[in-house]
Formats: structure tokens, sequence, C-alpha cells
């Protein structure tokens, strides 16, 4: 079976590395801890949140200095999911570019796989 994996664009790696700068606290192991967790309207939700100390079953994906996270169970339902960061007229923030997801929110908050 093939090594389950995510993709992290340099345009998130860029602002993952901005907002740590900004952060008091960060160490040089600081990054982003991706998630997903049970909820919403469509059953799944996805986690950002800022991760100081990995778990020991952690995940580590590296671009470019930044680092994320993911914890195993997740990375059965991001296998493939493509992390990315825009900057547009109507959309500001991070993006789950996510291949296994079937459904979404019409918020846009909560997928289905």
């Amino acid at each position: 079976m093939a090594e389950l994996s995510i993709s992290v664009t340099t345009k998130a790696a860029s602002q993952i590395k901005a907002q740590l700068t900004k952060r008091s606290g960060s160490t040089p192991a600081s990054g982003v801890r991706l998630g997903v967790k049970g909820g919403g309207c469509s059953g799944m939700s996805y986690v950002i949140e800022y991760c100081d100390q990995p778990r020991a079953k952690d995940k580590l994906f590296e671009v470019e200095g930044a680092r994320v996270y993911v914890d195993p169970k997740s990375l059965i339902y991001l296998n493939g999911t493509t992390f990315d960061y825009v900057d547009t007229f109507q959309q500001k923030g991070f993006k789950f570019v996510n291949p296994q997801q079937k459904s979404e929110c019409g918020c846009g908050e909560s997928f289905s796989v």
C-alpha cells in the first residue's frame, strides 16, 4: 500500500511561517496541525491549529521550512489533499483541496467523504 501523504503549496508554507513569526511562544519545532473532526452539517470538519509539540505518531510534512503535522487518523481522510493559501477578492485564508471530498455544506465549513 502506498504511503499516505498531503501536499503543502509554497503559498501555504509562506503564510504558515509568517503567522508563526507573529506568534509568541513559537519554537523551532512549531508548525500547524491539520486534522479532521466529526461535526458540522455535512459530517466532518477540517481543523487547523498551532502545534508547538508534535505527538509521537504525527506525520511531518515540511515545505520551505514550514512544518505541518497530521495525526494518523486524520491522514486517512486527508490523503492526497493539497493544503493551499488563497488571497482573492472573495476569499482569503487556508484552503483544503481534498480529492476524497464528495460534498460540502453551503457555508463550506464541513464536508463528507
